[in-house]
């Protein structure tokens, strides 16, 4: 064998792979299938890091499958909807379309020399019209089982732009493109019925016990489930039509200490009260904050007070005002709350600015009631003395004041006991151009009525400009404009289009049947589905989650997937990121400046730019675009080769844990490869009549790593596979055992290797006579005669202290051990001529001097 040369070899084996459709996933009921699916990218251009180690993974977990015998579905696609398009055409000029198709075919191509074991016969992207076509076929079908509907709700509006912004697009209230103020304003949106699922997604959380204990609680936090009371306040002075106050609360044991109600700027009696111009300007206040329960809870807490007053359930004479408070989110609960301000930091800090009573309701245990500096907030676990409690025990728990309180109001009739969950219906309306348009058509006669399946897919226009703000499809009439479905009328077409999160919550079904005209056909998705193996990174944990948890019962109710597709994913991992130093030097007025790791030297005194300026390294943090600490894959695939940057990202920690990147990192990697690769050449060079000496001992060794790679594989513990590769590595350049057994060795190594270094494997399969590809070779077995180790470590204890150990055959006599013990050089040393009183022998667990 020449030098080891990755540019030489792994281009060879990758038109190999594809001459053979080694990767090409078939239906074959003879055979266990096994489907592994990395979250697919957005096609912003450029592979990183990131990309590799997620693939890599996925793709040691397909190779290795497929040679345990499994029929193997290792796909590939584009999450390619969604705003980055939309944002380039605007900024740039051309085509969302051209945008994304560019970015996606350059990807590819980065992907490819990788080598990753995909069918990329399936591959699909998302603004595909095949694809989101049969995505608005299932809103037909989800429209027709009761699973969507339209309804107003407060969005955030962006008036510069024009559209509604995703939460995580208003930054410190403003749009996160155009700077402008957000403004919360109410719109007519399309639903999804998930709220209908939240007792089931939460209890199916139990039954998902190959996932990440912290998403699982991440999932059940976000459905979130509480227990507690439902009622009416009765109101004085309030509007005709408001008679009483609806109000939940999750704290009823606290209903004692109320100093307050309080509604939503959203609530139908705060725009009731919209005619007196103060109201009208405080609640256009209100609007322009964020709508989310955590923008709220970092904005300055104000209220205005409304005139009218609820009185308090358990005493007429108690009356309570009422006030509008920006906190308060509508969708949560009935958008009324009562206000203790004793036991809510909140509350209490709103009572305090508008100097409203403050009053405890409990204590803690052993504590006397005090004027309060603060809100006391105990866990509900805790045990505290109840100064204005309900019927029962004076020192309870939190957990049962509010059972105590839910009783008392259930027996005196004025509230009732109610489970209520924190998600809400998932809104999916888009005001904007690159995503699936909504199949709906308006029509003055018939409403709102779904298109006609038969004239699927709604295509979007090619000819739209973004040179004016807002959504190109409400100013394009030739697209727009239409006729009604059901009687012929002139009517227009929903210009809103889908949330790209729809996109991406049921590509894993299509996948079964990426060509089909259906969504997916019933024998594909009962023969691939569930997936067995789902990997991403863990800023995916909820919503990307909980939605295709909610899709996959979709499908199922409405007939595209099978009863036991209902959780789709049977295994989750969540993998580390890959970490990089960054490089930073300051302008003249002290600004940061970053730099590229190509852009810097090291030596002993440090790390300077190439023109001898002195560098700050900041230590490890996440690779990014904008601090420039990004390693671009394909500089390190011409370097090193693509199986050097595979094995270096498996190696060097846990693939939960984050990995830094090293370039000393990879040049071992590189030197660790060229070094399988020589011994390699040397075995092959061995006459075949030689016999060396330590065949056993060989045999023992491969035996072992076999068992160990295996279990690390099945474990996802690459790490620690690759350890025992190292270590197998270093015994076969030692061994000098007879040809056959050298040769199968070093087999045996290259298939081990495969799922890592698929490249170098199939060099060194072939190289040594291995049979077809080693890509295709089923997976080694260990002889279980040969893990089963015949030697055992004794401690030696000279009075009870450990001084020396031992290794001896396990069936060794007793007074052999002994001889062998009092003849080792370290009890020698601490026996120094001393007699040896008694010598006790444990077998297979220690032996005991007494001196």
């Amino acid at each position: 064998m020449s030098r080891y040369e990755p540019a030489s070899i792994e281009q060879k084996w990758q038109a190999a792979w594809d001459e053979a459709g080694a990767f090409t996933a078939r239906r074959d009921p003879a055979r266990p299938k096994y489907y592994v699916l990395e979250m697919f990218p957005y096609p912003s251009g450029r592979i990183h890091m990131g990309h590799v180690r997620n693939y890599t993974m996925g793709d040691v977990v397909a190779r290795y499958k497929m040679a345990q015998g499994f029929s193997v579905l290792h796909p590939m696609g584009w999450d390619a909807f969604g705003m980055p398009a939309e944002n380039a055409a605007m900024e740039r000029g051309g085509h969302p379309k051209e945008w994304t198709y560019g970015n996606i075919a350059d990807m590819r191509a980065q992907m490819k020399p990788l080598g990753l074991s995909i069918d990329w016969s399936r591959e699909f992207a998302t603004c595909d019209p095949e694809y989101y076509g049969q995505q608005q076929a299932m809103f037909i079908d989800m429209m027709e089982a009761g699973l969507v509907y339209r309804k107003a709700a407060v969005v955030n509006w962006d008036p510069v732009d024009m559209t509604v912004l995703a939460n995580e697009q208003v930054i410190d209230g403003k749009g996160w493109r155009s700077g402008a103020a957000v403004e919360r304003r109410e719109l007519t949106q399309w639903f999804f019925k998930i709220s209908d699922y939240s007792e089931e997604l939460l209890t199916a959380l139990d039954g998902l016990k190959d996932w990440p204990e912290k998403v699982r609680l991440m999932q059940a936090n976000w459905i979130g489930q509480s227990r507690g009371l439902q009622f009416a306040f009765e109101t004085v002075g309030a509007p005709a039509g408001f008679d009483t106050l609806e109000v939940y609360t999750t704290r009823p044991d606290t209903l004692m200490g109320a100093s307050f109600a309080a509604i939503s700027p959203d609530h139908p009696l705060a725009k009731s009260l919209e005619a007196d111009p103060k109201v009208a300007a405080f609640l256009a206040q209100c609007r322009l904050g964020g709508t989310t329960a955590e923008a709220l809870e970092t904005a300055e807490k104000i209220g205005m007070d409304t005139g009218i007053r609820v009185q308090h359930p358990l005493d007429p004479n108690w009356e309570l005002p009422v006030w509008i408070a920006n906190f308060i989110l509508m969708d949560y609960g009935t958008g009324a709350i009562f206000g203790c301000p004793g036991h809510d930091q909140r509350d209490f800090d709103f009572a305090t600015k508008y100097g409203l009573p403050i009053k405890s309701v409990f204590v803690a245990e052993g504590a006397e009631e005090t004027v309060l500096a603060e809100a006391f907030t105990p866990m509900k676990s805790e045990k505290v003395r109840y100064v204005r409690g309900f019927a029962g025990a004076e020192t309870q728990t939190g957990d049962e004041g509010v059972a105590s309180a839910i009783a008392h109001a259930e027996a005196n009739g004025y509230g009732q006991g109610v489970t209520k969950y924190r998600l809400r219906d998932w809104g999916i309306s888009r005001q904007r151009y690159w995503g699936c348009p909504i199949p709906v058509i308006h029509c003055a006669t018939c409403g709102v009525v779904a298109e006609k399946k038969e004239n699927l897919p709604v295509q979007l226009p090619d000819d739209v400009t973004f040179d004016i703000p807002g959504n190109p499809l409400d100013r394009h009439p030739t697209w727009r404009d239409c006729t009604c479905p059901t009687c012929g009328a002139k009517a227009r077409r929903e210009t809103d289009t889908m949330d790209t999160f729809v996109d991406s919550s049921w590509y894993y079904a299509r996948f079964t049947s990426p060509r089909a005209t259906t969504p997916t056909v019933a024998e594909d998705a009962d023969y691939w589905m569930n997936v067995d193996q789902y990997i991403g990174g863990i800023e995916h944990a909820i919503l990307h989650l909980l939605y295709s948890r909610f899709f996959a019962r979709a499908m199922q109710k409405t007939g595209h997937l099978p009863a036991k597709a209902i959780e789709p994913f049977n295994a989750l991992f969540t993998q580390g990121m890959v970490t990089h130093e960054i490089y930073m030097t300051r302008d003249a007025n002290g600004r940061p400046v970053y730099h590229l790791p190509e852009d810097i030297l090291r030596s002993e005194a440090g790390a300077t730019l190439k023109d001898g300026t002195a560098v700050e390294v900041i230590p490890s943090a996440k690779m990014s675009k904008s601090k420039k600490n990004v390693v671009d894959p394909m500089n390190i695939i011409a370097s090193f080769g693509a199986d050097t940057a595979r094995w270096f990202v498996m190696s060097d920690s846990p693939p939960e844990r984050d990995v830094e990147w090293t370039a000393s990192g990879a040049e071992a990697t590189f030197k660790h490869l060229s070094r399988v690769w020589a011994t390699c050449s040397r075995i092959g060079e061995m006459p075949g009549d030689h016999k060396g000496e330590g065949d056993d001992d060989l045999a023992r060794a491969v035996a072992r790593a076999i068992d160990e790679v295996t279990r690390s594989i099945e474990g996802f513990a690459f790490n620690k596979a690759i350890a025992a590769l190292y270590g197998l590595t270093n015994t076969i350049a030692r061994a000098n055992a007879s040809t056959p057994v050298m040769k199968e060795a070093i087999r045996t190594l290259a298939k081990l290797m495969s799922p890592m270094t698929p490249h170098i494997a199939e060099s060194i399969w072939a190289y040594q006579g291995g049979v077809g590809l080693c890509a295709l070779a089923p997976w080694p077995k260990a002889d279980p005669a040969l893990l089963v180790d015949d030697s055992v470590t004794l401690p030696i204890q000279i009075n009870g202290k450990r001084r020396a150990e031992i290794s001896v055959p396990k069936i060794m006599p007793a007074s052999e051990v002994e001889k062998i013990a009092l003849a080792d050089e370290a009890v020698i040393k601490f026996l120094a001529g001393q007699p040896v009183k008694k010598i006790i022998v444990v077998p297979g667990r220690i032996i005991n001097v007494v001196v």
